[in-house]
């Protein structure tokens, strides 16, 4: 699915990356819980049940380690995972866009996300989440636009590109790189990634290696 050729060594080091345990830190409901900035993070975001749990547990290989459910808006902390041998550490924000949860809870997510993403000067990189089946939503562009406001690099993951047929597909490709096309913030490469069948994970792991490395 890739339509970048990257460099042998640098897949190399992406695989590596994650062959390596990561680990399951802590989940934070205030800024305050947040650990020190001294690592290199990434995070990722999504609507409520786009599989975000599903990608980051395909991506670091271990099944249990974020947890998924059938219920949207499980997630309600900022959980931290933590490589064991390299310099990076994974966020994992609440689900958003999940109009049953209580009006209450979805103020202090939100809040907590907004303080999360103007507050980390650590933060390297935003891994936007879209299903691959329906697009951006008005949601997600809320989402870009305060990454962009806020100067946060990100870039668009598309989950369940197993799921469309290739017209539908294309279609939504399309339509993610036409909403991205001139938002200062955004990487301009769209990665398409398939939980189950394991596709674009060498790629998503090459980029965030890339990361790493500069």
């Amino acid at each position: 699915m890739s339509t970048i050729d990257y460099a042998p060594d640098m897949i190399e080091r992406g695989r590596l990356l994650f062959a390596r345990p990561f680990l399951f830190v802590k989940g934070c409901v205030s800024i305050a819980d947040l650990p020190e900035m001294d690592r290199v993070e990434i995070s990722f975001a999504g609507r409520s049940n786009v599989g975000k749990s599903s990608l980051i547990n395909a991506l670091c290989g271990t099944s249990g380690l974020a947890r998924t459910s059938n219920t949207p808006g499980r997630t309600q902390e900022l959980n931290i995972f933590e490589s064991q041998s390299e310099n990076l550490r994974i966020v994992d924000m609440p689900g958003y866009g999940y109009a049953k949860a209580p009006q209450d809870k979805v103020r202090q997510w939100t809040k907590l996300i907004h303080r999360y993403l103007v507050g980390r000067a650590t933060l390297r990189r935003v891994y936007v989440l879209i299903d691959g089946r329906h697009g951006p939503k008005d949601t997600d562009l809320t989402v870009m636009d305060e990454l962009d406001n806020s100067a946060v690099s990100y870039q668009i993951v598309l989950t369940k590109a197993d799921k469309p047929g290739k017209e539908e597909l294309d279609q939504v490709i399309a339509a993610t790189r036409a909403a991205i096309a001139k938002r200062p913030a955004a990487h301009p490469h769209v990665i398409l990634t398939s939980s189950v069948k394991g596709d674009g994970l060498r790629e998503l792991r090459t980029e965030i290696a890339m990361l790493l490395e500069n």
